[in-house]
């Protein structure tokens, strides 16, 4: 996909180079003012459960170094 997107490009290398930035910069620019907004209403990042009252740590409140 790279190779095709580099032989679309006008220009020499450093050209290619500067258009291929842009095009990064811009696909960022778009995921993170329209689609991660859109998105996050739909991702289960706030969905926690916590078990029987458990700590965050789990059930091992104390930790000891046995041999």
């Amino acid at each position: 996909m790279y190779v095709w997107i580099w032989r679309h490009l006008p220009g020499n290398a450093w050209v290619k180079a500067l258009m291929s930035l842009l095009l990064v910069l811009g696909t960022v620019y778009v995921l993170f003012q329209y689609v991660f907004p859109w998105a996050e209403p739909l991702l289960p990042f706030n969905d926690v459960t916590v078990d029987n009252g458990m700590p965050a740590g789990g059930a091992m409140t104390e930790w000891r170094y046995t041999r």
